[in-house]
């Protein structure tokens, strides 16, 4: 198998873990102790957006990737299937189905003239961005599970050992 679609998978893995990290657990504190609460969480509600379809487009090509693999006898990508599975029905929910509710909010409250922290969704904004945070959380575990377990050598993955043992004695042509 060649070494080109594992790389890839590396990429799109790091690419989407670090994105959700960054984004949620440095980028969105700054904003709300830089900014005023209304400009924070617009800014924010726009990077946790384009980060949806980070993790949405990252999602389906990894999971493409990861049966490709499987096929190919990596069977180290068949328990890494689940963990994208997850991670991808945590974008899905809290993005797409939490995401356009907490905004429809936000922009009434802010219709009446006042921001939607004392305005009268507060309450319901409340549940909803909680629901939102604990989704974003267990897709940020999952991540990190991702990063963890993927096999840094396609033959170990291919022979369903840990990439430890692989990388002292393996070569990847």
């Amino acid at each position: 198998m060649s070494l080109l679609p594992h790389r890839v998978f590396s990429l799109l893995t790091v690419v989407w873990v670090g994105s959700l990290l960054t984004i949620g657990y440095a980028v969105a504190p700054v904003l709300f102790m830089s900014l005023d609460r209304i400009a924070a969480g617009a800014v924010a509600a726009q990077l946790f957006r384009i980060e949806g379809f980070v993790g949405v487009v990252c999602g389906v090509l990894l999971l493409g990737l990861a049966n490709r693999f499987v096929r190919g006898g990596a069977q180290a990508f068949r328990r890494l299937r689940w963990v994208i599975v997850g991670m991808l029905v945590c974008v899905l929910v809290g993005y797409f189905a939490l995401q356009p509710f907490m905004n429809a909010m936000r922009v009434a409250a802010l219709e009446a003239g006042s921001d939607v922290g004392h305005s009268a969704y507060a309450t319901r904004f409340g549940i909803l961005h909680g629901v939102s945070s604990l989704f974003y959380l267990i897709e940020s575990v999952l991540g990190l599970m991702l990063v963890w377990k993927l096999p840094a050598r396609i033959e170990a993955a291919r022979a369903g050992t840990s990439s430890d043992a692989a990388s002292a004695g393996s070569v990847v042509r």
